[in-house]
């Protein structure tokens, strides 16, 4: 398979790398004509394809937190740090006692000859914002025993791994979607430290990692569980043969130990969650980069077994994506559209359900009931996304958390902005969302990696 040439990918490194301002002014003129809504909702606004001889840069460089500075809350919630001072920061669980796990990752080092050009410039523009430092490789617990809204107990809790992501308790088995593999560890309630081996599950596809996070939840009923596996490129320009069981959401059945494909043509899906009154599986997806600043909106979707959602070959159903060649119109035609549209280029990673914490079946999914939500009325219908932020368009979209309403397990609504201000007055960030999970409380946890925080949201008349 082919896909358009990346010619001027070699001068786009020049640019990167010497900064010249009057010549990355001529290189990216493209910027969005449509405003950020239209890329959001049931039927977002899909414009013609604009591919650009060199594709749009615009992220937002690392400035961090200062002086106290905190993202802001929507009216009625408050926000404060939960606990401070970590090493990239990616995703998060929770544990029947209320404990929280944080997995410290970034993409593993890879000394892969097959990695392009492309893919070296994509790393060296993600080193802008923060994101070229080694992997911490570890997970941490934290526990707020005292229930004040702050974690005062911090432990080294697993060491050893393979820039880990997702983790989900079963019983006393605890799984770890590393990047290459899925691995579990046996734990007992209380657990603060665990030295054990990581035991391999099922190893998971890998190798130049252009979407290397690996995320994984267990079925309510904890006899299967589901793990995202993200594209190897944009387009497949890396070549089909690299893209060998990728793109999709896989299903391990425990009792039987065996692994298939649940469903395909997702970019690289990362967010997963049940939905609670009609048990659905829901998952947040990155879509395509380089055809325009307007194109192509990320999305949150059921997702159906068996089902096909179009990447390479398409988006949003049947809109054909001609830098694919050749084509395949049998797979098109099959291509479900998404649910919900939640933005271009925002890199939509996490989610989680307001209601979650009030199921009863939760705790046999490792989540503890909780016996009073912290969050008001308003938001406890409805679906929380952590956008880390664009580097495809102009101007920058996602580098905030939103909250999608659902009724009847669908959306129905417009998304509202739940934490913002992870952008300074000069577009730098101080801190870029990854994970949300509720906690014991019900209150929303959010985990930024560049500002090394995991922030908590509750109402604004509670005390943190």
């Amino acid at each position: 398979m082919r896909t358009r040439s990346k010619i001027g990918l070699a001068a786009l490194a020049v640019v990167l790398l010497g900064g010249a301002a009057f010549v990355r002014f001529i290189v990216f003129p493209e910027q969005a004509t449509l405003e950020a809504s239209a890329g959001q909702g049931a039927s977002p606004t899909l414009p013609a394809p604009n591919p650009t001889l060199m594709p749009t840069v615009n992220i937002a460089r690392v400035a961090r937190w200062e002086n106290g500075a905190k993202p802001q809350a929507a009216a009625g919630l408050q926000v404060a740090a939960y606990a401070e001072g970590f090493d990239h920061p990616r995703w998060m669980a929770l544990l029947p006692n209320g404990d929280v796990l944080v997995a410290e990752a970034n993409k593993p080092q890879t000394d892969d000859p097959s990695t392009g050009i492309a893919d070296w410039v994509a790393d060296k523009v993600k080193s802008l914002a923060g994101a070229g430092v080694k992997s911490p490789d570890r997970i941490v617990l934290l526990r707020d025993a005292n229930g004040d809204g702050v974690a005062e107990e911090r432990h080294v809790f697993l060491k050893g791994l393979h820039s880990p992501f997702g983790m989900a308790l079963v019983g006393n088995d605890l799984y770890v979607a590393n990047a290459d593999a899925l691995v579990k560890v046996p734990y007992q309630p209380g657990q603060t430290e665990i030295t054990a081996t990581p035991e391999t599950v099922v190893d998971l596809p890998s190798g130049i990692n252009h979407h290397w996070t690996k995320n994984v939840i267990a079925s309510p009923d904890g006899q299967r569980l589901y793990v995202t596996v993200g594209s190897n490129s944009n387009v497949g320009e890396n070549g089909l043969d690299k893209e060998t069981g990728r793109a999709a959401i896989w299903e391990y059945t425990i009792a039987t130990k065996q692994m298939r494909e649940y469903a395909t043509g997702l970019r690289n899906p990362n967010g997963l969650g049940f939905e609670p009154t009609t048990g659905t599986l829901w998952t947040v997806v990155n879509e395509r980069d380089e055809i325009g600043s307007d194109l192509v909106p990320d999305y949150i979707t059921s997702v159906r077994e068996g089902g096909f959602y179009g990447w390479p070959y398409s988006y949003w159903g049947n809109h054909v994506d001609e830098r694919v060649q050749p084509q395949k119109p049998d797979l098109v035609a099959k291509a479900i559209a998404p649910d919900y549209a939640v933005g271009t280029h925002t890199a939509s990673l996490g989610l989680a359900f307001s209601q979650a914490s009030s199921l009863p079946e939760a705790s046999k999914n490792g989540l503890p009931e909780a016996s009073k939500s912290s969050l008001p009325e308003a938001w406890k219908t409805g679906l929380f996304v952590a956008q880390h932020g664009s580097w495809n368009r102009r101007p920058k979209s996602g580098y905030k958390v939103i909250y999608v309403p659902f009724r009847d397990g669908k959306p129905a609504g417009t998304p509202v902005d739940v934490l913002t201000g992870f952008l300074n007055a000069d577009e730098k960030a101080q801190g870029r969302p990854v994970g949300v999970i509720l906690d014991k409380t019900g209150a929303l946890l959010v985990s930024d990696d560049v500002g090394k925080t995991i922030w908590r949201v509750s109402g604004a008349s509670q005390t943190q």
